[in-house]
């Protein structure tokens, strides 16, 4: 008896038909359409993080080295205006041009160049990590539309088992069963390199920044006379206020 039906399923199973990347696609569902199209999203954001984070993107060497020129000479108005040029669009220039206009705006001057650096620093690194973040949220998002389609597949299956008369068909439950299962397959699919390359990202963004931030400071050591002499300044103020006072 067995010699004889396990030829049989051994036929049966060379002649069930082989599904395609694409069948299997199909047998996800709406759901696994959206997981399919939150996929490509993570892909392009990928590739364009990847693009933005390089060095040579963040601080092109050109817009470092005229930086390096204007403020060596002291020229800090002509460095904001360098800065603000779109054809100078960079982190570096905008960390810089924000950190001086803050400093000409103030009455401390440039005492406030360390943390004026360090706060538009903060801005454009948190520019940098929004998109970084979208894919965080795409490998969070598709494990759970991968679950919801699990739970649809599920549903559809016992309802078929409940409205049929009888015993219940195999092939009556292939389709709600296929979409159980492959929704589940694409969503992990789709979270597991996205996870990665979150967390690639971030790790490239606090290495880029750091980069950056420390040609920011060796563009603020030029200013650093400039520091020099809004500090007597601003301690020659009140002595100059005594000295009017005991002239009055």
């Amino acid at each position: 008896m067995e010699t004889g039906i396990t030829p049989l399923l051994a036929q049966q199973a060379a002649q069930a038909p082989s599904k395609s990347l694409l069948d299997y696609i199909q047998s996800g569902g709406p759901i696994g359409y959206l997981i399919i199209a939150l996929s490509l999203v993570a892909v392009g954001l990928i590739i364009a993080q990847i693009l933005r984070l390089r060095i040579v993107a963040l601080a092109p060497p050109d817009v470092q080295e005229n930086l390096e020129v204007l403020l060596s000479r002291g020229d800090v108005r002509e460095a904001m205006r360098f800065c603000k040029d779109e054809a100078n669009d960079s982190f570096l220039a905008r960390v810089m041009g924000h950190a001086l206009e803050r400093c000409s705006r103030s009455p401390f001057g440039f005492l406030e160049l360390k943390s004026a650096l360090e706060e538009a620093g903060q801005q454009e690194t948190a520019r940098l990590a929004r998109g970084t973040d979208t894919i965080g949220l795409i490998a969070s998002v598709a494990p759970m539309l991968g679950l919801l389609g699990t739970v649809v597949g599920m549903v559809g299956a016992f309802d078929t088992i409940s409205l049929s008369e009888g015993v219940t068909r195999p092939d009556q439950l292939a389709g709600s069963i296929s979409v159980a299962l492959m929704t589940t397959v694409m969503g992990l699919i789709v979270a597991i390199p996205a996870t990665a390359a979150y967390t690639w990202l971030r790790n490239r963004i606090d290495a880029s920044v750091s980069a950056v931030a420390e040609m920011t400071e060796q563009l603020a050591a030029h200013l650093e006379g400039e520091t020099g002499n809004a500090a007597r300044q601003t301690q020659a103020t009140p002595r100059a206020r005594v000295r009017e006072a005991h002239r009055a």
